[in-house]
């Protein structure tokens, strides 16, 4: 906090998301899913996998040996490199619904172009949202003078300082699987909206007729339908969630596992919604470098060559029955969640925050990154699964002992779980 306020560049990194004083923080090499902490620790990552962004493993082989040619071909000149050609068609393979392609390097970013290019498109300023959608002005507005409207959207607690009091109004959010909060939101605001955002698929599944009732709602009002593929984009199959559920958008928007860790990040769509990018201002230097692009494009090809996510629900399946199965066993409840290739879990028990500090401070012990989430890479494999569920059991015995007799404060070294976002001092 002396050098980088806030502790990290990634609230999903803070140390106390997990147990401030226990988490190791800091990385030297990764490697598969072992990752080496700065003392030289080693440890299994079974816990967020790079936050989502790793999806095949840590250094992938074929990812790496595609980006250590742009670099040595030079990765940014005058010129353009062909490589955004070649990632922009693979894309349009992938999702025969979209014509047109604009790249970014990271997903909160990407989500500022694309609701950019939606308004510009309807010449609307509101936007109707479903979802977690990043850090920029156009999403925080939704906080402006009331009590915590994204609470409900996954963060709690987002403070907005320094967004435009201007902007109070301007994002309105609504539940996800509940059509008639979409349908208040436009009977009162339907003239003035001009993208209708979600994410197709979070911690559960589109009730039948939802995805279908928000794609009807758009083409009613003249809104344009964008969808969120930043979390869920590669992880049930080779593109985006939306094509599973046959929900045709005017956008949709990937990052995180479109590169395997190296930025890069996609904003895909129709013709002429994607043509009003021409009458607006969207422009940076590090949006054509090449690394990025080279990444992606190595990244796909392995991904639908290896059926990379089939072997993804697979693992995370078998992760979230283990932890029913363990759960049951030593009587600690949990509420698990999520599709399959992003699991997690809560302690339903009281102070929860410690529990979880001190479940990730036991599974350190054990050799293990390992958290409330669990994100599924392709170097995952059964016998990581075994392993580690031979610790989670030894652990959840010791948490249930230590919750009946008292001692979990015994134990704790680290600090409770923070939730939410909260400012450090």
């Amino acid at each position: 906090m002396r050098l980088i306020p806030g502790m990290t560049q990634l609230l999903s990194k803070r140390p106390d998301r997990f147990s401030m004083g226990v988490w190791p923080s800091y990385f030297q090499k990764a490697r598969g899913v072992d990752v080496w902490d700065v003392d030289g620790n080693k440890y299994a990552d079974m816990s967020m996998s790079g936050i989502g962004a790793n999806i095949l493993g840590y250094a992938d082989e074929e990812v790496n040996n595609a980006v250590l040619q742009a670099v040595n071909n030079g990765n940014s000149t005058t010129l353009n490199c062909p490589e955004e050609i070649d990632l922009a068609e693979l894309l349009c393979e992938l999702h025969p619904w979209a014509g047109k392609v604009r790249f970014a390097r990271t997903g909160g970013e990407s989500m500022a172009v694309a609701v950019r290019i939606a308004r510009a498109c309807s010449g609307r300023d509101k936007v109707a949202f479903c979802g977690y959608h990043g850090w920029h002005d156009w999403y925080l507005s939704a906080n402006l003078n009331t009590t915590d409207a994204l609470g409900e959207h996954l963060l709690s607690g987002l403070d907005v300082a320094g967004v435009p009091k201007a902007l109070a109004g301007t994002a309105i959010p609504f539940r996800y699987n509940d059509l008639e909060t979409l349908n208040d939101i436009i009977e009162k605001d339907g003239s003035e909206i001009g993208a209708i955002v979600l994410e197709p698929i979070r911690n559960i599944y589109p009730k039948k007729g939802f995805l279908e009732g928000v794609r009807a709602a758009a083409n009613k009002i003249g809104a344009v339908l964008v969808v969120d593929e930043i979390s869920s984009g590669f992880r049930m199959n080779s593109g985006g969630a939306h094509l599973k559920f046959n929900l045709e958008p005017d956008i949709a928007v990937f990052s995180k596992a479109l590169g395997n860790g190296y930025p890069i990040a996609a904003v895909i769509g129709k013709d002429n919604v994607m043509d009003a990018a021409q009458n607006t201002f969207i422009s940076s230097t590090y949006w054509t470098e090449r690394v990025g692009f080279a990444a992606g494009l190595a990244t796909i090809r392995k991904h639908r060559a290896k059926n990379v996510s089939d072997h993804l629900m697979k693992i995370g399946e078998l992760v979230q029955k283990g932890w029913r199965e363990f759960s049951d066993k030593y009587d600690l409840p949990l509420k698990i969640e999520g599709i399959f290739p992003l699991s997690h879990f809560s302690f339903n028990v009281p102070d929860a925050d410690k529990i979880k500090a001190l479940f990730v401070q036991l599974m350190l012990e054990e050799g293990f990154l390992a958290s409330t989430s669990f994100y599924c890479m392709y170097a995952h494999e059964e016998d990581h699964v075994k392993s580690y569920f031979s610790s989670v059991e030894k652990v959840f015995g010791v948490i249930s002992r230590a919750i009946e007799k008292g001692r979990v404060d015994i134990l704790l070294k680290g600090q409770p779980c923070a939730r939410g976002f909260t400012r450090l001092n």
